[in-house]
């Protein structure tokens, strides 16, 4: 059988950090990655995803130390590995996670970088201009999703 850990992530914004820690985790063994729903950010980080999971999900997949993705609650458990059949949790030292210390690899987080930091700045210089509800948010994936599926586009067009 081979090791499989889970590295946890929202990956509101795919930063040059969260690639390290897919590097590193990588050498442990497979990586899957346990992503935040939509829901869960909005709760726990108090703001919208600018990009939804599934969308997420897919710059995930393509990254080279990534296995697989999987939907998985924002707080991870010992039950929420044994489900995914991972051995280990991979995570930044800031983890609040509650998996058992004997399943948990800790590394540090690469300075000056998260997420979070870049969402926080965003809000104070509006580079990029959040959706007041989430009407506008479901509207606007929905646009999203017709410019970015050419067959949803056609048949759109034809009533199909």
């Amino acid at each position: 059988m081979s090791i499989r850990v889970i590295v946890d992530m929202s990956v509101t914004l795919l930063h040059h950090g969260h690639i390290r820690l897919l590097r590193k985790a990588a050498k442990y063994g497979e990586v899957v990655v346990g992503l935040s729903t939509d829901e869960d950010i909005e709760k726990y980080k108090g703001h919208t995803p600018l990009l939804t999971w599934e969308f997420r999900k897919e710059i995930l997949e393509s990254i080279r130390y990534v296995s697989e993705v999987v939907e998985t609650p924002y707080i991870i458990t010992d039950a929420v590995l044994d489900e995914h059949s991972a051995q280990f949790l991979i995570h930044g030292d800031d983890n609040f996670n509650t998996v058992s210390k004997d399943r948990l690899i800790i590394f540090s987080r690469t300075p000056a970088i998260s997420s979070s930091m870049l969402v926080e700045y965003n809000r104070q210089y509006k580079l990029i201009k959040h959706p007041a509800n989430s009407d506008s948010v479901a509207k606007m994936h929905h646009e999203t999703q017709i410019a970015n599926n050419p067959d949803s586009r056609t048949a759109q067009q034809t009533g199909n």
